[in-house]
């Protein structure tokens, strides 16, 4: 139990883990089980700058860096799962609706499938043009 008071009064002050540490981490791991059957020597010298570097941000006291790097990666990360949703969603709708752009505006416009040609107004800027659904 010594040794759990003398870590925390360590670690005071200090900034500690977070997603990009984690993700660091993981990635590292990966790189050590691929080091085993394809490219030895970069894989783990790519898993021993990770560990490094992920160990440092962890027991960094420059809380305003480590708080920036991180909100960088939540933000790319964040951008990633918006992209993977947003193609998720496409594709369920694909099956009840084709998505048009409007010639003028590039405005994306959902309209359903099977009822043969139709005239589509765009809702931005009221131009007609003839599709097939």
């Amino acid at each position: 139990m010594r040794w759990r008071e003398s870590f925390a009064r360590f670690m005071v002050g200090r900034y500690g883990s977070d997603a990009f540490s984690r993700a660091m981490s993981v990635i590292a791991m990966v790189f050590l089980l691929l080091s085993w059957f394809v490219l030895p020597q970069v894989f783990y010298t790519l898993a021993l700058i990770l560990i490094i570097y992920s160990t440092f941000r962890v027991f960094s006291r420059n809380h305003q860096q480590r708080y920036k790097e991180n909100l960088f990666y939540t933000k790319q990360v964040d951008k990633i799962k918006y992209y993977i949703s947003k193609i998720k969603y496409r594709k369920s709708q694909s099956k009840t609706h084709h998505i048009y752009s409007c010639p003028q505006c590039k405005q994306k416009i959902r309209v359903p499938r099977g009822k043969g040609k139709i005239m589509v107004r765009c809702p931005k800027c009221q131009t007609e043009f003839m599709k097939k659904s």
